[in-house]
């Protein structure tokens, strides 16, 4: 499917004198806007993700054409600065050099998209397109004649060295304290009372706000009942209450969600926006019952609660309890993250998973197949002792891959050491950890604001392909001034 058009007229850039940090982060920004215009990615991209439109008008097409290219765009902008939807809109309005990227500059104004846009546009695109798009950046840098056109350097990138870690991508959650769950529960269906009596829906309740004032005291009582003499005993009086003001809110929850239902047609809600109301509603509703009980174990019967069958947030299922054993995160809460980069920096494999995470030995053999799937078998693979298994040394001795996974075994450790390339590929290994530090705390943000574990997986991958391009962008733009500086001189 090929959508003609007239490329639109982008307003020059202005020359900025005496900052060097904005130049450099300006000369990048133009070699990533290049990448993606030079090779057709980008044009690709869209094409393939138009394809399944079916046919169209070229006029639709062509809006259609405008609309992802801006998703693609805005979304590798939260990638690379780590704001909201809200801060990246204002910036992009604000900033001549985003709304140059983005497309959104024209000669005669310009126009910016709003933070709910830029929400859409984070979840516009499949998995699965992003991760292609990914390794399709990766492989053409693989070329010797692509790599001399766009990094300005004779030799291609190579996918030879690999060097994995994980890590854990903690949700977007206050501390699962067990009776704060309450406190969320009575805040989702007090604000959804609010919203229904709202539209026109009234029964049999006084202002709903005062159930929230009730229950925030209740959690201010909690709070500082730990410095109090007595503490256990003033603990379960207090969250007595709370249960006793939840089942309160539970039936007014259950009135509502009934008188919704039967009258939806009176008010001005759509059949959607109704059963998105009904459904945050049933959600709570489902999770409270084991969510009072949980609490009740813990405070009432002193009793401890397995992970497996804890409720981490009444909003997001998926998180899971990870003991990492860090000196300042014992316990983390989220999801594991599998990174694998190249000698350059480039991440070539990832994972994230969804259930409670397996050792990271088991991680590496399906890693190998990707990786020899996307770019050829490797011929190293380096990793911290965490990795290393029996099953995986033979693994690794029979695809003929250099394993330079640190051994768990003191002996064998000893005589791994007398191996030069083994001590300089464990030497390198040290920048993978940085590099997943800079991909968590600069390209994620602290914490990754998505909420689900599909729209957190999405923009995960969004952020490798931001990490990915910025990495070769700054190659270029480095290589590209020291070529102009060789040439002044020999002039």
């Amino acid at each position: 499917m090929t959508i003609p058009f007239h490329p639109e007229f982008r307003p020059e850039l202005i020359s900025v004198l005496g900052s060097k940090d904005y130049r450099e982060f300006r000369d990048t920004l133009i070699e990533m806007d290049r990448i993606l215009t030079a090779t057709g990615l980008e044009h690709i991209f869209i094409e393939k993700s138009m394809s399944s439109m079916g046919a169209m008008r070229a006029n639709a097409g062509l809006f259609h054409y405008r609309t992802m290219r801006l998703a693609l765009r805005y979304s590798i902008l939260l990638g690379i600065t780590g704001n909201s939807y809200r801060e990246l809109s204002r910036r992009v309005a604000d900033s001549q050099l985003f709304q140059w990227f983005t497309h959104t500059a024209y000669l005669d104004e310009v126009r910016p998209v709003s933070k709910s846009s830029i929400a859409r546009f984070d979840k516009m695109f499949k998995s699965e397109e992003v991760t292609e798009l990914i390794h399709n950046l990766n492989c053409l840098m693989a070329d010797e004649v692509t790599a001399a056109n766009l990094l300005y350097q004779e030799t291609a990138l190579k996918f030879d060295k690999i060097f994995a870690d994980t890590t854990c991508v903690k949700a977007n959650i206050h501390y699962p304290v067990d009776w704060k769950l309450l406190s969320d529960a009575s805040c989702t269906l007090i604000n959804v009372i609010i919203m229904i009596r709202k539209h026109g829906i009234k029964y049999r309740i006084n202002d709903p706000k005062h159930f929230l004032r009730d229950m925030n005291k209740l959690c201010i009582e909690m709070t500082h009942s730990r410095k109090k003499v007595g503490a256990p005993k003033i603990r379960k009086k207090i969250f007595r209450r709370m249960k006793k003001l939840m089942r309160t809110i539970e039936t007014h929850a259950h009135n509502y969600y009934r008188e919704l239902e039967a009258r939806w047609q009176d008010t001005d809600l759509s059949e959607l926006e109704t059963q998105v109301i009904l459904d945050r509603i049933t959600n709570i509703l489902d999770q409270l019952p084991q969510a009072v009980h949980q609490a009740h174990e813990r405070i009432i019967g002193g009793r401890r609660v397995a992970n497996k069958d804890k409720i981490l947030s009444l909003y997001d299922p998926d998180i899971k309890v990870l003991v990492r054993g860090k000196s300042e995160a014992e316990v983390e809460f989220g999801n594991a993250l599998y990174l694998a980069e190249q000698e350059n920096g480039l991440i070539v494999d990832w994972e994230f998973i969804k259930e409670q995470p397996p050792g990271d030995n088991k991680l590496m053999p399906e890693s190998i197949k990707r990786i020899t799937k996307e770019y050829g078998n490797p011929e190293s693979y380096t990793a911290d002792r965490g990795f290393d298994s029996p099953d995986n040394r033979l693994d690794l001795e029979d695809l003929g891959i250099i394993n330079a996974i640190c051994p768990r075994s003191v002996p064998l450790m000893i005589e791994k050491l007398e191996d030069d390339i083994f001590c300089i590929l464990q030497k390198r290994r040290g920048a993978t950890e940085a590099r997943i530090g800079i991909f968590k705390n600069a390209y994620l943000g602290k914490p990754l604001r998505s909420k689900g574990f599909k729209n957190r997986q999405v923009r995960i991958e969004w952020c490798i392909l931001a990490h990915n391009l910025w990495k070769l962008a700054s190659m270029a733009a480095q290589r590209r001034k020291e070529n102009e500086i060789e040439l002044a001189e020999a002039a």
